[in-house]
C-alpha cells in the first residue's frame, strides 16, 4: 500500500532523522528532505529568519510544489513518501494542499519542548545558521497557538520530547493504523 506522510516542525527536531527512519519501515519509500531540494539553487537562496520576503516566499513555494509533484509521482508507482520540512507559519504549508487531498495522506507534526530544539540547535551549529536560532522561536510561537487547530484538521502531534527516533516512529504508525 502507498501512503504519503508530510513531516513537519521547527528547525532541529529530527525531522530528517525521523523522516529517514520512518521511510526505512517499507519495503518501497522514498525520503524527500526539502531543504535538499532548497540547496540545489546555487545562486541567490534565501533562507527563513528574521525577515521573511515575497522572494523567499517564492522559494519556498517552488520547493514545496516540486517536492509534491515527485511525491506524487512516487506515490503512483506504489512507494511510500515521507516528505520533511519545516513548519512555515506564514503558509502554514498550503503548498501541499492537492496532497491533502490523497488517499493515505498523514500529516504530522514533530512538536518536542522549544527547550530541545534549541538544544539540538546549539549541538550541531555551523557559522552561518544563526538564523535557524530564530525560525525556531518563530514557529514555536505560531504553532503553539495553533495545535488545536491542527489537530481538528487531522495533523498527528507527536511529541518526541521523551521518545527516541524509533519510538517516535513507532508513535507515528500507531496513530495511523
Amino acid at each position: 500500500m502507498a501512503l504519503i506522510f508530510l513531516l513537519a516542525g521547527a528547525p532541529a527536531v529530527g525531522k530528517s532523522t525521523t523522516a529517514h527512519a520512518l521511510a526505512g519501515r517499507f519495503e518501497k519509500s522514498l525520503h524527500i528532505p526539502v531543504d535538499d531540494i532548497r540547496t540545489m539553487v546555487v545562486s541567490g537562496v534565501l533562507h527563513p529568519g528574521s525577515t521573511w520576503s515575497n522572494e523567499l516566499s517564492e522559494q519556498l513555494r517552488l520547493a514545496r510544489e516540486s517536492v509534491a509533484d515527485m511525491a506524487i509521482r512516487y506515490y503512483k508507482a506504489g512507494f511510500v513518501v515521507v516528505i520533511d520540512d519545516f513548519w512555515d507559519p506564514n503558509s502554514r504549508l498550503a503548498e501541499y494542499h492537492f496532497l491533502f487531498e490523497q488517499p493515505g495522506m498523514h500529516k504530522v507534526l514533530l512538536f518536542p519542548s522549544q527547550q530541545q530544539a534549541e538544544e539540538r540547535n546549539k549541538k550541531r551549529s555551523r557559522e552561518g545558521d544563526e538564523y535557524i536560532a530564530e525560525g525556531i522561536r518563530a514557529v514555536y510561537e505560531s504553532l503553539n497557538a495553533d495545535i488545536p487547530n491542527l489537530t481538528r484538521e487531522g495533523w498527528i502531534i507527536a511529541d518526541s520530547s521523551d521518545r527516541n527516533v524509533n519510538a517516535t516512529v513507532e508513535y507515528i504508525l500507531d496513530q495511523i493504523e
